[in-house]
């Protein structure tokens, strides 16, 4: 008998059921008039001080506002390189400490998940590089998450015990289940799973060989609750792929290898992330009531005490999107879903005893979610008006040196540090004044409607096939 034919059970098919997935509704318009009723007793608030307040001061309107201006920048660059080299620091130490921290023989069985929804074009090569991981004791688990293109067709012919790169009996099994988000596709892979570890990754994404062996040894550790990988973009070679590879770089990994220097990693990437089967099942699985089931999860499980820590070398290739429209759209629904996320765990904010570490997590994500954005279009907007309106337009080309030096540095280490292009490191002159612009104006206009309840839509990023290569 044939090994194909002994797994044919390993094709599951879940039925549909009436429940739908929890959305995120709205409660009336009673509160949107709420809203904007405060907000204008405030700012009639605020306006009445000004008012009483400006014929007091021995300064004259012009001098009051270049004096406005120049402390408001001082301000924000304080805060700026407070953060940058907090985060920089932090980082370094997590590197030293990972530089010379010993490995372990810890090879426990491992379920890959991986949930797919019409990715015909790249599910394949997926399960492909997949088959050429180094490491032996492990599954494939394909979630068909009621796809309509042929990614049913193309999963149900990988279906089997097919050859590894150290094994020859790495069995691959697929459940077909209605549609119901990627947060009921991984549930259903985890569940159906009776491994230790299970491994959830993006249908679209590509795991480098050694991702999984790095990755499981630090769950020698039992006080390790998951650990997040290192995501790369792999279709780089545009102005805005080569930007956002750079950002995952700088942006993403650095402020992570700083979160992992005290075991607090906030968000666990949807491309690759390692978690202990009995820490996903104390946190109650994966929710489908926000648009980022990633930072929900983290969340949950930080909060009922486990570390997470960040493999850099657990890297897993996706495709950035290629038009500014993808990349807005993508970063609207992050937004949006982090600070579902914030919402729903509040209680954390305010009570720090139930667990001090995700108290502090929360914070730095509410910081860096909605009031780093605003401060950063402020700040420019305020400085160029300033230094058109008061004759301090020598001193744009300053700041904009002053902050690309910055990026700069940071870029040339954080590039040294993951042995990556150097070809990136030019990218950070216009990283942080017109690409990290664009980005936070996309934040806090994502912010704005998540507030006044506006319905979204999940939305699917169009792939280029770009894993092929």
């Amino acid at each position: 008998m044939k090994l194909r034919q002994k797994v044919k059970k390993a094709v599951f098919t879940i039925k549909k059921k009436n429940e739908q997935p929890r959305q995120h509704d709205n409660k009336g318009s009673s509160k949107y008039v709420k809203r904007i009723f405060v907000s204008g007793i405030l700012s009639l608030i605020l306006l009445f001080i000004i008012i009483y307040t400006l014929p007091q001061t021995v300064l004259d309107v012009s001098s009051l506002l270049e004096y406005t201006t120049i402390v408001a920048l001082v301000i924000f660059l304080f805060v700026l390189v407070i953060r940058y080299f907090a985060i920089l620091i932090m980082a370094y130490l997590y590197i030293n400490e990972y530089t010379y921290k010993p490995t372990t023989g810890f090879f426990p069985f491992v379920s890959i998940i991986v949930p797919v929804y019409n990715e015909e074009k790249v599910i394949a090569e997926s399960i492909k590089s997949l088959l050429g991981l180094d490491y032996s004791n492990y599954e494939i688990i394909i979630v068909n998450d009621g796809s309509t293109d042929r990614t049913k067709e193309v999963a149900e012919s990988l279906v089997g015990y097919q050859k590894g790169k150290l094994s020859a009996d790495v069995k691959v099994s697929l459940i077909n289940k209605p549609n119901g988000g990627k947060a009921q596709a991984l549930n259903a892979g985890i569940k159906y799973s009776k491994a230790e570890i299970v491994l959830c990754m993006d249908g679209d994404s590509q795991l480098s060989p050694d991702s999984v062996k790095l990755a499981v040894r630090h769950f020698s550790n039992p006080e390790i609750g998951a650990v997040a990988g290192n995501v790369k973009v792999i279709n780089r070679g545009k102005l805005l792929t080569d930007l956002q590879a750079l950002e995952y770089i700088e942006g993403l990994n650095m402020a992570r290898s700083a979160q992992s220097f005290v075991n607090l990693v906030n968000i666990i990437p949807g491309p690759i992330g390692l978690f202990r089967k009995k820490a996903i099942e104390e946190a109650g699985f994966y929710s489908s009531d926000t648009y980022a089931e990633d930072a929900d999860l983290t969340l949950k499980v930080l909060a009922n005490g486990w570390k997470i820590y960040y493999e850099p070398n657990s890297i897993s290739y996706t495709e950035a999107p290629e038009k500014l429209h993808q990349l807005l759209k993508q970063r609207y629904r992050w937004t949006r879903g982090i600070i579902q996320s914030i919402r729903k765990h509040k209680k954390l904010m305010v009570n720090p005893t139930i667990n001090f570490g995700d108290t502090f997590i929360m914070w730095t994500m509410a910081y860096e979610a909605l009031i780093w954005p605003v401060m950063n279009i402020a700040a420019n907007l305020f400085f160029i008006v300033a230094a058109l309106f008061f004759g301090f337009t020598s001193l744009i080309f300053f700041w904009w040196a002053g902050l690309a030096l910055l990026d700069l540095v940071t870029a040339l280490y954080c590039v040294a540090a993951e042995k990556e292009e150097f070809r990136l490191v030019p990218y950070s002159l216009i990283y942080r004044m017109v690409f990290i612009l664009i980005i936070d104006v996309s934040k806090v206009m994502s912010t704005i409607e998540e507030f006044l309840g506006i319905k979204m839509s999940w939305g699917k990023l169009e792939r280029v096939g770009a894993l092929k290569s």
